[in-house]
């Protein structure tokens, strides 16, 4: 019969492996450069130059909407979560949003 006093602990394990985290970090880093050179492309204004951004308000807003997505970006792609939960996460989210940034990236240049 069981000791049901006594339930035996769930040892989970708060460490993961080097190779998981180092994945996990590569994947999110290409993740994060892939929505910021998605980001660029997206908020480049529709006219000929940059600098005719001035032209139509909709190009200008697109254009400074798209200098603060990319600065908060670049700001997260240089912040490394520290947890293992975050590291795991990270991993099996990469592997599904790195390639689908690939294609939209692909589609939207």
């Amino acid at each position: 019969m069981a000791n049901l006093e006594h339930p035996p602990e769930a040892k989970l394990s708060g460490d993961v492996s080097q190779a998981l985290r180092v994945a996990a970090i590569v994947l999110r880093t290409l993740f994060i450069v892939l929505l910021l050179l998605l980001t660029l492309r997206v908020s480049l204004p529709q006219s000929v130059t940059i600098w005719t951004a001035y032209a139509t308000p909709a190009d200008l807003v697109r254009l400074i909407l798209g200098i603060g997505v990319c600065a908060w970006l670049v700001y997260q792609l240089f912040l490394v979560p520290r947890d293992p939960a975050s590291s795991r996460t990270w991993f099996y989210l990469g592997l599904v949003a790195v390639p689908f940034a690939l294609i939209v990236l692909f589609v939207a240049w």
